[in-house]
């Protein structure tokens, strides 16, 4: 008999379900599809070091899946509440009729167990599709060319599914039981009843808090600015501080302190409905404040994650095509207590030969006592001065002219001469790059070691000295030979590149060496320490950092931006059914279907559009300071970016707003 009631309110109620079901779903459909990376044609033709790349990303999506996991059943807890509470009614009438609290809760546990299925059966299906667009994805991202296509099946990642899934939905029904235990019949009867009232009376108090949360806001905003992304900067931290308790203020204060503002303006609060619409509204935010802080800031990090992925990868990876000229390099570092003073020597001990083809050329960096706020001591602006604070304590390391020719050389381009007096500036730092050549259109001179010498270039150089996973290159100066003669050098190199008859061969043999190194089967008397670094293996170490990042932003950012979109809808839905009887009163007092469903849209348009204006106000903010991050590594495109991120938005709120839409009319109706 329960099964057959359970059933029934499951069909009969199918529409108060739809958002849950969607959302339960959706869920399971991104879940899998994340999980089912590992098992996708794509990955199964990667190369060897393409799929070590992939060890490390599945291994942080499945570490991330846990994470994911508490997140999703969060959000399943909550909306299952928001049912509950819209059946306070109907469970107090089964109460009235004589049916026990142990009934009631096996009624709600079968009906938890039949959506809890119908989800995992169509949100597999759906994942099984999805995932199948991953895998074109993977591809492109990790650059692997696809054979022909097949159609794949996870059996782990649909195991992974319905294990967690599983383990949420008997948690589900453990809360059930525990909530229906507590509830008396005349609280049941009576709910849609009660209202929330304002929590403090002064409206003044309400204008005095939403001032201290804008300056709270601005402060934040200002602290992040001056940071960055540095999080073992103080400010940094108090930026996150002051922008949580900055969000949370806003939403505490707007019911009071908006309903105040519009008060005051009795054209727009005595038009229409709108003093209804008023109050329900202030009536909403006062009680959810909270939930709308959090999903605002989920909604923030949505944005920005979004919206900065693709164009962290292609910064990184462009920026890598430019710091790996050479087919490997090699450094040591020196210092006084090193018996090997120079690669070459320890090439020479160990037997290490070059092949008859390959090209090479060892080069000395020097440290001078001097840093970078000394060299350009004149003429710079105070913009470009705190440009320049971050690295100001960095002393520039010192390259002759002689070995920087060798270098071209290897480049495949011609000599420069260089007077005694004149140096060269080179770095591939970009915010290095573009502040100094802002410089250099009015100062050519620069202090070096109490003496002034005049740049002989009028842009920085940018090309890179050595092959490098990262622009590793702060700032350098070329000089005349004369200028470090006498001076112990602090570094070796080594640039190589390869006979092209030979390449995949010789790339086995540097990556070999360097492991020698690596796990010290070399004597370190005899051959000091040696780091290799080749640009096969700088690119594919790039790539699958990237594509990791990438991944694993786009699978948190679209977790957090469902479960926003569906606490707002649950809390619109949830809402409907308590203010039933509001509307009714509207409808005896003469107002037309056409009128309460414009109150309907303005109030779902405005609950659902508050913490996404707020979001995109902390977005930009947080997009500016992530750029600045990125431009480190390479100049950043948002455009793509931020036309992804629109288009998640765009179909995921308006799918969500649609829907709440149309079930709050529907609920509104059917009363």
């Amino acid at each position: 008999m329960y099964s057959k009631i359970a059933f029934g309110n499951v069909k009969k109620s199918f529409k108060d379900y739809s958002i849950y079901f969607l959302t339960l779903t959706l869920a399971v459909c991104v879940f899998y599809s994340f999980n089912s990376i590992e098992s996708q044609k794509a990955i199964l033709e990667m190369s060897e070091s393409d799929s070590s790349n992939l060890e490390m990303m599945m291994g942080l999506i499945s570490t991330i899946s846990v994470f994911v996991s508490f997140i999703l059943g969060g959000l399943i807890v909550y909306a299952n509440n928001f049912l509950i509470k819209k059946r306070k009614k109907e469970l107090g009438v089964y109460m009235t009729l004589g049916m026990g609290k142990g009934k009631i809760s096996t009624i709600l546990l079968i009906e938890t167990l039949i959506v809890g299925a119908i989800s995992l059966v169509s949100g597999l299906a759906l994942g099984l599709i999805l995932s199948q667009g991953l895998s074109v994805v993977t591809s492109k991202l990790f650059e692997v060319a696809m054979t022909e296509y097949q159609f794949i099946i996870s059996f782990s990642a649909i195991g992974k599914t319905i294990l967690y899934f599983s383990i949420i939905f008997v948690i589900v029904m453990i809360l059930n039981t525990v909530i229906i235990s507590r509830y008396k019949i005349i609280d049941l009867l009576t709910s849609g009843r009660k209202n929330e009232s304002i929590k403090i009376k002064n409206s003044l108090v309400y204008v005095l808090i939403f001032i201290v949360a804008v300056l709270s806001l601005g402060v934040a905003y200002k602290l992040v600015i001056e940071a960055g992304l540095d999080t073992s900067n103080p400010k940094f931290k108090i930026s996150i501080l002051l922008g949580v308790i900055g969000t949370v203020l806003v939403f505490f204060s707007l019911a009071g302190f908006g309903l105040n503002l519009i008060q005051k303006s009795k054209n727009i609060y005595f038009k229409d409905l709108n003093i209804f619409i008023l109050r329900q509204i202030n009536s909403k935010i006062n009680t959810n404040f909270l939930s709308m802080s959090v999903i605002c800031l989920m909604l923030f990090l949505t944005m920005g994650i979004l919206s900065t992925g693709l164009s962290f990868k292609d910064a990184l990876q462009k920026g890598i095509e430019n710091t790996t000229p050479f087919d490997a390099s090699a450094s040591m570092y020196l210092s006084e207590e090193n018996k090997i003073k120079s690669i070459e020597e320890s090439f020479n001990n160990i037997g290490f030969k070059f092949d008859d083809n390959e090209k090479y050329v060892y080069f000395f960096e020097y440290t001078i006592d001097a840093k970078l706020k000394d060299i350009f001591a004149k003429n710079i602006k105070d913009e470009q001065r705190k440009k320049l604070k971050k690295y100001e304590q960095f002393s520039p390391g010192v390259i002759t002219i002689s070995e920087y020719n060798e270098i071209r050389k290897l480049y495949g381009e011609g000599p420069i001469t260089l007077d005694s007096n004149e140096v060269l500036f080179t770095s591939t730092k970009n915010i290095i790059i573009d502040t100094v050549n802002d410089i250099l259109k009015y100062n050519d001179k620069l202090n070096l070691g109490n003496k002034e010498y005049t740049i002989k270039n009028k842009e920085v150089i940018t090309d890179a000295m050595r092959t490098s996973g990262y622009s590793d290159n702060i700032f350098s100066m070329i000089v005349n030979d004369d200028v470090i003669k006498g001076k112990n050098p602090s570094a070796s190199y080594l640039n190589i590149n390869y006979d092209p008859t030979k390449k995949e061969e010789t790339e086995k043999k540097y990556v070999n060496l360097f492991r020698r190194f690596i796990d010290r089967e070399l004597d370190f008397d005899e051959a000091g320490f040696i780091v290799v670094e080749t640009k096969d293996e700088a690119i594919a170490r790039t790539k699958g950092m990237t594509t990791t990042v990438l991944f694993v932003g786009i699978y948190l950012g679209i977790v957090f931006l469902i479960s926003s979109m569906a606490v707002l809808s649950l809390q619109q839905l949830s809402e409907a059914s308590d203010s039933a009887d509001r509307y009714k009163s509207l409808k005896r007092i003469g107002a037309n279907d056409k009128m309460i469903n414009k109150t309907i849209f303005i109030q779902t348009l405005i609950y659902f559009t508050l913490p996404l204006v707020l979001a995109f106000i902390h977005s930009i903010v947080g997009i500016k300071v992530v750029n600045e991050f990125i431009i480190m590594y390479g100049k950043p495109d948002i455009g793509s970016s931020a036309l992804m991120t629109a288009g998640i938005f765009i179909v995921v709120y308006l799918g969500y707003f649609y829907a709440t839409y149309t079930g709050y009319k529907n609920i509104v109706k059917n009363s």
